[in-house]
């Protein structure tokens, strides 16, 4: 018999899992059942079987559900820019952000960016995108300017912010194209080889 705590009772007839997935699995039924606007917190606990406190545990907003899968292969980002090796800036980040691509296949595609009709999502995606972008952007302008020496803080910024909107784009094309839509790298590639192309010999280097 499982173990629970005091305040995750479990759903009888779900199997125990753990609690981040139990909150992912409520969340997308209950969105696409009612929608996200009409679910609320209460409800997705109440749905995994676990505590309100116990969401908080994991997400910071009802939000963050839409985003699961593609926060955690952005957590790998860091290390694939250090990784990338010391090659030209531009070409650093492409490498890495065509591994931290490579993730998504045919079989893990966010149910977010395929669902969002039936689960009315538009509207707060483009909301919450935001600030992931602004938080991606500095990561890369940050890194762009380490590995240049003497780069125009403005002209990284402007970078980071074009690739990454190219490779965002990239993401929803990939996601709409169907069970034949393959991995989601070369939906990157082709979005951001110009953008990184165009800024390519614009920063200096030690």
């Amino acid at each position: 018999m499982n173990a629970r705590g005091p305040d995750e009772p479990g759903r009888p007839g779900r199997p125990r899992g753990s609690s981040r997935e139990m909150l992912q699995e409520a969340a997308s039924e209950l969105f696409l059942e009612q929608t996200y606007a009409r679910t609320t917190i209460e409800q997705i606990a109440r749905h995994a079987g676990v505590s309100r406190n116990t969401f908080f545990n994991y997400f910071q907003a009802k939000s963050d559900l839409l985003w699961v899968e593609v926060d955690v292969s952005l957590e790998r980002l860091p290390a694939a820019l250090r990784a990338a090796g010391p090659s030209e800036p531009t070409d650093a980040v492409r490498r890495a952000l065509l591994d931290v691509a490579s993730d998504f296949g045919p079989a893990r595609v966010p149910w977010a960016l395929t669902q969002q009709e039936l689960m009315a999502t538009t509207g707060e995606l483009e909301a919450s995108a935001l600030s992931r972008l602004s938080a991606q952007a500095h990561l890369l302008a940050g890194f762009v300017a380490r590995r240049a020496d003497g780069a125009d803080g403005l002209l990284c910024r402007g970078f980071a912010v074009a690739v990454l909107s190219a490779a965002a784009a990239a993401a929803v094309e990939w996601a709409g194209a169907g069970v034949a839509r393959g991995n989601l790298a070369p939906y990157v590639d082709a979005a951001i080889a110009p953008v990184c192309e165009g800024f390519r010999g614009r920063f200096s280097q030690p």
